[in-house]
């Protein structure tokens, strides 16, 4: 066996189910960009990215054939375009940061009910789209009617909560919730157990971020009335 093939199959065996190092280690990383993005650092963009690599060869492990689990194109898939997203959005705080007065990355905000209305439609029939792309491609294994929905809906959703994320909508913690209602019950029907877990607990986290970035956002609106008052 190559040192390649043992870095990439060294793994945990937790209750009789192999665990590899990547899954544990990018979500990991993909935990750390969490928190850092609540806190509203920089740094949560690269960390991120770092993990989007590992955990898209973990999703994708069957087409490289070493994987025995069902492979998920459309949580690997998305890694991918995490990535593109990611770099727009550490470009936009990095230079939000530089610029600023505060020296913050990010100020916390509602996206307009333009904006708002805006997202959902692109969410609503970029899910139709990717539905069809998915179902075309298929799965490489026989999955069940639902399946390709909730890929896409994981897909479309994953990419618009990044988004606004990098533009600072508070509305980005509540997509991410509506992400992990679909992508916790997928991951443990396909097996992957620990990004299962680490999903649960970004639901938590995301909860408790949404009440940080609203707490930032309100503090922002009465200071801007207390000015224009003044």
């Amino acid at each position: 066996m190559s040192v390649w093939e043992q870095i990439y199959t060294a793994h945990l065996t937790i209750g009789g189910s192999q665990i590899t190092w990547r899954e544990i280690i990018g979500n990991g990383f993909g935990m750390a960009s969490a928190i850092g993005g609540m806190r509203r650092k920089v740094w949560a963009w690269p960390v991120g990215i770092v993990g989007n690599v590992l955990l898209f060869t973990v999703f994708a492990g069957l087409v490289f054939g070493m994987d025995d689990r069902a492979p998920m194109l459309g949580q690997a898939g998305r890694q991918i375009f995490f990535i593109v997203t990611s770099l727009y959005g550490w470009y936009v705080w990095r230079e939000s940061k530089n610029k600023g007065s505060t020296g913050e990355a990010v100020i916390p905000h509602w996206a307009s009910a333009k904006q708002r209305l805006g997202y959902v439609i692109a969410w609503g029939a970029g899910v139709v789209v990717m539905h069809w792309v998915f179902e075309v491609i298929g799965a490489g294994w026989p999955a069940p009617w639902w399946y390709f929905w909730c890929d896409a809906w994981i897909f479309v959703g994953s990419l618009l909560a990044t988004y606004a994320m990098a533009r600072g909508w508070n509305d980005f913690w509540l997509m991410w919730l509506a992400v992990d209602l679909v992508g916790v019950p997928e991951l443990i029907y396909s097996k992957y157990y620990p990004s299962a877990a680490l999903y649960a607990l970004y639901a938590l986290l995301v909860a408790y971020g949404f009440t940080q970035w609203l707490r930032a956002s309100r503090s922002r609106d009465v200071a801007a009335r207390e000015m224009e008052a003044s």
